[in-house]
């Protein structure tokens, strides 16, 4: 084992196994209106507000020895459109979650917003009341997508947002784009990725367009009414993107997630490698490390108090999402972790099913930790895919 790897795997059993810093997520479903490709769950009236967030705090307080006392090292406020939620409620929320919650006097609190949310009042309350992220919801900068897409704003008010958070104090600043949008040329992503980076931000997630069942987009895919972007196109965007980047100092720790140095989500990555986190509103889901627990997609059923559904997880199942969710980051998969918490047998499996990838240079070994290469990235489920455990 060389001395990189052996530190690798002894942080991360270190990171799994002793003191977990873990995470609180909470879902906030309300939207001004809908964009024809999410596929989470909203709504689109604020009626219920007051009393979802009364339904937060209880479930906050109900399930206040779910993480076991760890240290809370993340809270991340999702949805939705998060940005919609009043800030006398958004305060309310936090203050409970201080007042019986071990959170660490650093931790990490991420906030999804519209830009058109974002004005500079706005930005600097946030600020005030604690939030230290933001996580802006751009999609692109061409507005004639943004209005294929039933955005709120316009590419001009998201140059505006994240100068406004810039000038109220962010110093975290994250931005969503979107890539395959039907008929999308490279050049017009190129533009997209150009504009990105030139804003200063600190973090870019950027994702493939997704076709989802049950969305607006997937009606007009099924009625012919738009196409797919072809695969060959696709792959051009997505090794334009990691080029970029890299060119502009940013690290590919993820597959969809870049960032400069010490500007990791840290809530993100708890997910990845597999840190217990509570998630509280309708829709969210926990994970203590081995089951996961979730709520119905309903406003109604969470507000009833509706108890959430649990799903243990076989210890395949759970090989399945160590390799998976490792997998898609930088920091790979360390094989010592692997055997301590699967067994020797799993490790076996593994090695062995990764030998015509490790010879096709689509995944790497260096000491004990596998990672995917560049060539890897580009077919990446099938890589993983072929790792996972098959009864």
């Amino acid at each position: 084992m060389t001395k990189t790897g052996g530190k690798v795997c002894r942080l991360l059993s270190k990171r799994y196994l002793c003191l977990v810093m873990a995470g609180i997520y909470l879902h906030i479903p309300f939207c001004k209106s809908r964009c024809i490709y999410c596929g989470f769950f909203s709504t689109t009236s604020m009626v219920k507000c007051e009393a979802y967030v009364d339904a937060l705090k209880r479930e906050l307080q109900d399930r206040v020895k779910f993480l076991s006392g760890d240290a809370i090292d993340t809270i991340y406020f999702g949805g939705g459109t998060p940005s919609l939620l009043p800030l006398p409620a958004l305060q309310n929320l936090l203050r409970h979650i201080f007042n019986i919650y071990n959170v660490r006097e650093n931790a990490e609190i991420t906030l999804e917003g519209n830009p058109d949310d974002l004005t500079p009042d706005v930005l600097h309350s946030l600020c005030e009341i604690g939030i230290n992220r933001i996580s802006m919801g751009v999609q692109t900068f061409n507005d004639d997508r943004l209005r294929f897409l039933c955005r709120r704003h316009n590419s001009a008010q998201a140059i505006q947002a994240v100068r406004n958070a810039q000038e109220a104090g962010f110093r975290n600043i994250s931005i969503d784009l979107m890539f395959g949008f039907p008929d999308q040329t490279l050049d017009e992503w190129q533009t997209d990725v150009s504009q990105a980076l030139s804003l200063g931000v600190q973090h870019l997630s950027a994702y493939s367009l997704m076709y989802e069942e049950g969305t607006t987009l997937y009606r007009m895919l099924e009625a012919g009414k738009i196409r797919e972007m072809d695969d060959d196109c696709s792959l051009l965007m997505y090794e334009h993107l990691i080029d970029a980047t890299h060119a502009a100092g940013f690290e590919h720790y993820e597959l969809s997630n870049f960032a400069l140095p010490g500007y990791h989500s840290r809530h993100n990555s708890s997910y990845w490698h597999g840190i217990p986190y509570l998630g509280v509103g309708a829709g969210a889901h926990s994970y203590d490390g081995h089951a996961r627990y979730f709520h119905a997609d309903s406003l109604e059923a969470y507000l009833s108090g509706t108890p959430w559904e649990k799903e243990s997880l076989t210890d395949h199942e759970r090989y399945d999402e160590f390799v998976f969710t490792g997998l898609r980051t930088s920091d790979g998969i360390c094989l010592t972790t692997l055997e301590h918490q699967f067994g020797s047998e799993a490790k076996e499996y593994c090695l062995q099913n990764a030998q015509r990838h490790l010879k096709a240079g689509l995944l790497s070994l260096s000491g004990d930790v596998m990672r995917l290469t560049r060539s890897g990235l580009f077919i990446s489920n099938e890589v993983m895919s072929d790792l996972m455990w098959t009864d």
